[in-house]
């Protein structure tokens, strides 16, 4: 069973998931941080990232993996050529570039192909931008989740600051506005609202309910 949610950056996606995933006992497979691979590769080894051509081959080379700690569904690491990248890939530097990636047709389809072979014979729960929509439009359970502006951008600056970097709200809000104007507008996969998905606002509500409503999703698809 594939479990698809989608949503803007900060909208909760990757907690919602991780904790559904391992409520269910369901495999987690985080494709957002699968392209901030890309990027931060990109970022390593010096490509530009207006070389649209340079950064497709990166994504095909890119051998990225996901290593998992016993029955933890939720990954600990994630490797780039064998290169652990798990904190590198949440930097600011990475934030900013990840959208620029991220657009490129090339890169989609490899990470798309190497998402499908992920999932594949797999319970697993899947969360990015496109994934009910286009890597998984047969998901058994498709969520778009969503949260105002505000409440966005404030958990990305609790998240930044824990990480240990500095920010303003004002200039997360600005870096938010702008990731979603570059996703919704990028011409291949941009981010939609699947027609069957569940539209779920997490603003002001606590990770438990948010995860205890898709849950309940879940049980009445199961086959």
């Amino acid at each position: 069973m594939i479990v698809a949610i989608d949503g803007p950056a900060a909208s909760g996606k990757s907690t919602v998931a991780r904790a559904l995933a391992r409520r269910l006992g369901f495999r987690y497979l985080d494709t957002g941080a699968m392209y901030r691979a890309v990027a931060e590769e990109a970022l390593e080894q010096g490509v530009s990232l207006d070389d649209a051509a340079a950064l497709a081959e990166l994504a095909h080379a890119a051998m990225i993996a996901f290593e998992y700690a016993g029955d933890d569904p939720v990954y600990r690491r994630i490797t780039v050529r064998g290169r652990d990248v798990t904190v590198a890939i949440r930097t600011p530097e990475v934030d900013a570039a990840v959208s620029a990636v991220a657009r490129i047709p090339e890169v989609r389809s490899a990470m798309v192909a190497e998402q499908r072979r992920c999932a594949a014979g797999s319970d697993i729960v899947v969360e990015g931008r496109d994934i009910g929509t286009v890597v998984f439009p047969d998901a058994e359970v498709k969520v778009y989740l969503t949260a105002s502006a505000r409440e966005r951008a404030a958990r990305r600056l609790k998240d930044r600051a824990g990480a240990g970097y500095e920010a303003t709200l004002e200039d997360v809000v600005s870096d938010i506005a702008r990731r979603d104007e570059v996703d919704t507008t990028r011409e291949t996969s941009p981010l939609t609202v699947a027609e069957d998905a569940v539209t779920v606002d997490t603003t002001g509500r606590t990770v438990d309910e948010v995860v205890e409503a898709i849950e309940r999703l879940v049980h009445v698809r199961r086959p």
